[in-house]
């Protein structure tokens, strides 16, 4: 573990795995490319997430990427978040680039770039599929969240990735049943997929919190640029839990109280219900 500019960098236990065995088998070489490109991979993240003024706490590498740990205290919106997470493939597909030209002017040998061409495609694309905690996956919740509820959101990009992790899972036992080896690779990185979302399925309640809590970024915004607050309309008996759980991530709320007859009988600003909710 090392402290870079206050950025903590470490190697997932997986990785470190990966790396006694490679030493074993005479692949050092090997997977000292993949340690470089999943270092520059996740660089692009953190470059990308200073850039866009948030804070990165951590940086953790593992075989197929890494995980970052960012705080962003409400100020990070969906396009920002799209951005960071399409940053590592980019890098990759940068390296990509770079080694086909050294490749196409005859240079370097020729085996060992197309290894590394094939690696970077293998870590990119592997990262964009729509599964928390890869890079597409954070796209899919990032732009879900635009259109949908942010607890929607959470709930469901949850659900879906645990159901996702679960068929990398299976399909690493599959050959079992026939008779076949087992897809170690595959089994490690499944079940590294579906703890991390059941962690993080269960952490969402906080996440929730702290989204709300953090909502003050999304006020200054509103009153910045002048955009058209974002009604929600509710009975006066409807749960204040149900209605917090309709906000949208880019969108500053107010909330039409109607009563039975249905006639609108207050308009509630979001900060007034945030603070009846923590009782402030």
């Amino acid at each position: 573990m090392i402290r870079i500019k206050g950025i903590e960098l470490s190697l997932h236990p997986l990785f470190v795995l990966i790396m006694l065995f490679s030493v074993l088998t005479g692949q050092f070489l090997e997977l000292l490319t993949l340690f470089t490109i999943v270092l520059i991979h996740e660089l692009g993240h953190v470059c990308a997430a200073l850039l866009a003024g948030v804070t990165v706490k951590s940086v953790q590498l593992l075989p197929f990427g890494g995980v970052a740990v960012i705080e962003d205290h409400g100020r990070l919106t969906a396009g920002k978040e799209i951005a960071i997470a399409l940053a590592g493939p980019l890098q990759n597909g940068i390296l990509m680039l770079f080694a086909w030209l050294i490749g196409s002017l005859g240079l370097g040998n020729e085996a060992f770039l197309n290894y590394f061409i094939e690696a970077n495609a293998i870590i990119a694309l592997f990262n964009l599929l729509p599964i928390l905690p890869l890079d597409g996956g954070k796209v899919l919740r990032a732009a879900t969240s635009v259109i949908c509820p942010y607890y929607f959101t959470l709930l469901w990009c949850g659900r879906l990735s645990i159901a996702a992790s679960v068929l990398v899972v299976v399909y690493a036992l599959l050959p079992l049943g026939a008779g076949g080896g087992l897809r170690l690779n595959v089994l490690m990185i499944g079940a590294f997929l579906l703890y991390s979302n059941v962690t993080d399925q269960r952490n969402m309640p906080y996440v929730f919190m702290a989204f709300l809590m953090n909502r003050e970024a999304v006020y200054e915004r509103h009153l910045l640029t002048g955009t058209v607050a974002s009604p929600i309309v509710a009975k006066a008996a409807k749960p204040l839990d149900a209605i917090l759980r309709l906000f949208k991530r880019n969108q500053y709320h107010l909330v039409y109280v109607l009563n039975r007859e249905g006639d609108v009988v207050a308009v509630v600003p979001e900060q007034r219900l945030i603070s009846s909710y923590f009782g402030m």
